[in-house]
């Protein structure tokens, strides 16, 4: 039998369940999911296919992520609702995919994953599922995992096992539905220029988890716990002598500006910062950086595209605020220029959760 596969939230509990009720029966899974963005997010929840696999004694597949494919069947429908039509046809095309996949691989029965999922139509899943076995003469194997506590029994699983738990379906168009409707701030679609990790980012999760594996083959025992803390993004940032002329420049991380824009000039210095006449903002030299950082950047640009990781620029912040919680603009640049100044910075700081790891 060959199981489409979703992620190991779905996966684990289900793929128990099946090993079960058909014991006859060798599974294959079958990770075929173009539906999942972004691409950091697939890798995540494709890795912890692999290790929920890996521990069940099945055999895991990985399908193409032709992304591209996937986005022209579903246009014209990215305003559809969770389990609307353009769920019907993610779930044709995978299906699709996957009976083609079952095929090949000389299989005649069919399932998904999908099934046991709380945000999808069980009546909808077998209506395509049905659809196919008369196409393809694929049996789709339509099981209730749901019912008589299975929910609860699939929680508990995920739990026990240690499972990435994600926060949304998968697509582009459900993750904008959702945080438009949690009045939250979409920030998985983030990713700096510089290539840095951002906290709570998929790509710190994926670090993470990557390194859970290798745990898990030396057999050290570990917890992945959460913890609430102060996130921040920095939407855009630019610093402007006159009108017209931006100059190279860096805000640390955790600057804001309640109103997006300050004008005004640098009025004095005090022991290496340098004082604006607006909103707090406080100025350093590249020097100055280099000096409480110890690095050795040449100039600006070499800052801007390859800056400190989060945890470092906060050790700074802190020793030259002596507070952990000072949300004044620290701007770096190369020198100090006493004409008028233009800040315009556009950032957000919001309550958050991220996951952690503790070797036991």
């Amino acid at each position: 039998m060959l199981v489409h596969i979703c992620c190991s939230v779905d996966s684990h509990f289900f793929l128990e369940k099946l090993q079960e009720d058909y014991p006859e029966e060798k599974l294959t899974g079958f990770f075929y999911d173009p539906n999942i963005h972004p691409y950091s997010e697939y890798q995540l929840r494709l890795l912890d296919v692999q290790r929920s696999c890996k521990k069940l004694g099945i055999e895991v597949l990985e399908g193409e992520y032709d992304y591209e494919n996937w986005l022209q069947a579903v246009r014209g429908l990215e305003n559809e609702p969770e389990k609307g039509a353009r769920c019907e046809v993610c779930f044709d095309k995978r299906f699709s995919v996957s009976a083609e996949k079952a095929l090949e691989l000389g299989e005649d029965k069919i399932t998904t994953t999908l099934l046991v999922s709380p945000l999808k139509s069980q009546e909808q899943l077998k209506r395509v599922g049905d659809a196919f076995y008369e196409k393809n003469g694929v049996e789709f194997i339509a099981v209730d995992y749901r019912s008589n506590g299975g929910t609860q029994d699939q929680s508990r699983v995920t739990k026990e096992e240690q499972l990435y738990r994600q926060d949304y379906c998968g697509c582009i168009f459900g993750l904008t539905m959702q945080r438009d409707q949690q009045d939250k701030l979409m920030d998985e679609m983030f990713s700096p220029l510089s290539g840095n990790t951002l906290p709570a980012s998929i790509e710190e999760r994926l670090e993470m988890y990557k390194y859970r594996m290798q745990l898990d083959d030396e057999e050290t025992n570990y917890k992945i716990i959460k913890q609430k803390f102060l996130n921040y993004r920095q939407f855009s940032f630019r610093l402007l002598q006159g009108k017209t002329k931006t100059l190279d420049s860096y805000a640390l991380s955790y600057s804001t500006l309640p109103r997006k824009r300050a004008q005004g000039k640098i009025e004095f210095e005090h022991n290496g910062i340098h004082y604006f006449n607006r909103e707090e903002i406080k100025f350093i030299t590249l020097s100055s950086f280099n000096s409480l950082a110890n690095t050795e950047y040449k100039n600006m640009k070499e800052l801007i595209f390859d800056p400190l990781d989060f945890t470092q620029e906060l050790k700074i912040r802190k020793e030259l605020l002596e507070s952990d919680y000072d949300l004044t603009p620290i701007i770096v640049v190369d020198e100090i220029i006493s004409s008028k100044l233009t800040i315009e910075l556009h950032a957000k700081t919001y309550e958050d959760t991220k996951e952690k790891l503790i070797i036991l």
